[in-house]
């Protein structure tokens, strides 16, 4: 049923017979344990020895953690298992996602603002050394959605852009340097995420695109990097209605269904049409994007029978592999599909080198000197002198010197990156932003100061005044307008410009795993946050973690996209913003959102 001889797999007799003798060699408990792939943070033998004999587990997916111990954690998996198991991480934006301490280089969409598919490559090729050397061999990479809708929440800089041709060149440049260290590839997340408004961590989405847009779009991506010999995809929690109602005429509305359990999306379209023959891994199953579209008992298994040959995450170890259990007693899950998913995940694990392990052959500790090692480091800062895009200068602000504005105010917009997506490695943490901006710019011989809104400092008030804060601040007229206070918790237009020479206002705001990545206001008019000022003093807005918030500041002159806000992208900012280094960046999206007002 399943040619391993054929890419993605290109085993050969050996490695396929190893296959072949391994599947029937097992029980049926070990079976379905190898379809789950197991969230782990264990990493004492103890630890990782009880996991392995609760889960039987075909792979592991985990939290980056320090070198070492990623390191040590799977050595003692492949110690443990009977069958070494695919080790995957979300190297999405280099081996940081492997290793906390591994190599960031850059999201996908600031390397796709360089113009240059090398960075592509550099991406792919540190996050396969750095994944190889703490002894991984897979990762959930590249992102190959097409980020058509600036309303949608999820993707933002995880993408590379807009433009199918730039996510396909880009996209196989990545998996050229990854596939040098032996590491597989998944794209993500079929059919095609960030074309409606929905994150499907909270929500379902739907691909609404025709057959025939589908086609010349996410189509000849998926199309392209199949040829290319990719080794995995991973569905999303996205419903697509043209496709599935292609090949399933009568389909009403409420029997569509996520990606990840709909027969017509991976088996009819995936593996049929597009000719894909390598392991299909699902999303998260604890997303809501497909936790809330059928129950659990159903859903374990259904992910099976419909085409995925791998499940991601157990929600219960005892409970999952119960109902994908009783699936294959009472008939729903099939021999021959089951057997079917078996070939692919062990043919995966001959390809990425694991037919033929044993102990001894596992990466040496020797080799994490590799993992964020100086030179990788010096890619990153090349991305970000490359990648960071001047989307709007209207006005001649540009380049700022002490001399010409002494005063600074810094404006701070939204919350921090989820620390989740931190922990990820999915995204930077950025919560020494302000501090790290502030410290750069009064090196420069800028006076600065950070600026608090009227809420925050208002809560503080209420918090040393005690329980009859409120009381007292009306009282004393600090809450609406008394000669004590701010008039509605509005200033005059002198309180600033007499005040500063310049506002810079900058968000760091990811949306993935929000509703919305929109900018929010601590009050809705009136305070410095929302720069409403631009045409009373200098002001720069500054995004670092969004390419679309030009659209909620429009009346700002000067903007600038910078992708994420790690430390070299922060330095290669300095820098541009001070005149000494040019912005090169081209936007891989349209930063302007389609909207006539952002562009003047």
């Amino acid at each position: 049923m399943v040619d391993l001889s054929k890419k993605p797999f290109n085993l050969t007799k050996e490695q396929i017979k190893w296959v072949e003798d391994t599947i029937k060699g097992m029980t049926l408990d070990e079976k379905i344990g190898q379809l789950f792939i197991h969230l782990t943070g264990s990493v004492e033998e103890k630890d990782v020895k009880e996991d392995v004999q609760a889960c039987k587990m075909g792979g592991i997916r985990f939290n980056p953690g320090p070198k070492e111990r990623v390191w040590e954690m799977n050595y003692n998996f492949d110690k443990f298992s009977k069958i070494p198991v695919l080790s995957a991480v979300n190297a999405e934006m280099g081996g940081n996602g492997a290793a906390k301490d591994g190599t960031f280089v850059g999201s996908e969409m600031k390397i796709a603002a360089t113009k240059d598919p090398h960075y592509a490559y550099e991406l792919g090729r540190i996050a396969g050394l750095e994944t190889r050397a703490v002894g991984s061999n897979w990762t959930f990479a590249p992102v190959t959605d097409l980020v058509l809708n600036w309303h949608h929440p999820g993707i933002a800089t995880r993408g590379w852009g807009a433009d199918p041709e730039l996510v396909l060149k880009f996209s196989k440049e990545y998996i050229r340097g990854a596939h040098e260290s032996h590491i597989a590839c998944t794209m993500k997340h079929f059919p095609g995420d960030a074309t409606d408004e929905r994150d499907p961590h909270i929500a379902t989405s739907v691909n609404s695109l025709s057959c025939e847009e589908w086609d010349k779009s996410f189509g000849k991506v998926y199309k392209g990097l199949i040829e290319a010999g990719i080794e995995a995809v991973m569905p999303g929690h996205i419903i697509m209605p043209a496709y599935e109602r292609y090949f399933n005429k009568g389909l009403k509305d409420e029997d569509l269904k996520p990606a990840t359990i709909s027969k017509e999306l991976l088996t009819d379209l995936l593996r049929n049409k597009l000719g894909f023959n390598g392991v299909i891994v699902s999303d998260a199953s604890h997303m809501v994007g497909v936790a809330g579209r059928a129950k659990r008992s159903d859903l374990v298994p259904g992910a099976i029978i419909a085409g995925c040959d791998m499940f991601l995450f157990f929600n219960n170890i005892e409970e999952d592999t119960q109902y994908m259990k009783d699936a294959v007693l009472d008939g729903r899950l099939t021999q021959e599909r089951l057997n079917e998913a078996l070939t692919r995940i062990l043919g995966l694990k001959a390809h990425v080198g694991l037919a033929d392990f044993t102990l001894d052959k596992f990466p040496p500790k020797e080799g994490l000197a590799v993992v964020g090692a100086k030179e990788n480091a010096g890619v990153a800062q090349e991305v970000s002198d490359k990648g960071i895009t001047l989307v709007k200068h209207t006005e001649n602000i540009l380049p700022i010197t002490a001399a010409k504005y002494k005063k600074i105010l810094l404006v701070p917009v939204g919350p921090h990156p989820d620390p989740f997506l931190v922990g990820a490695g999915m995204a930077v943490d950025g919560s020494k932003l302000t501090e790290n901006l502030k410290a750069r710019l009064e090196a420069l011989g800028h006076k600065v100061e950070i600026y608090v809104d009227p809420i925050a400092k208002m809560k503080q008030m209420m918090q040393q005044m005690g329980p009859d804060a409120f009381a007292n601040m009306m009282k004393s007229g600090q809450m609406a307008g008394g000669s004590k206070g701010m008039y509605g918790m509005k200033q005059s237009v002198h309180a600033l410009t007499d005040n500063y020479d310049l506002v810079i206002c900058f968000a760091n705001v990811s949306g993935t795993m929000r509703t919305t990545q929109r900018l929010e206001w601590a009050i809705s008019k009136g305070g410095w946050d929302n720069p409403w000022y631009v045409n009373e003093l200098p002001t720069i807005f500054v995004s670092f973690n969004c390419p679309f918030h030009l659209a909620d500041v429009s009346q700002v002159k000067t903007f600038i996209n910078c992708y994420d806000s790690h430390e070299t992208t922060i330095a290669a900012l300095i820098d541009k913003l001070e005149g000494k280094s040019e912005f090169k960046g081209v936007s891989p999206v349209d930063a302007f959102c389609g909207l006539l007002d952002t562009h003047f």
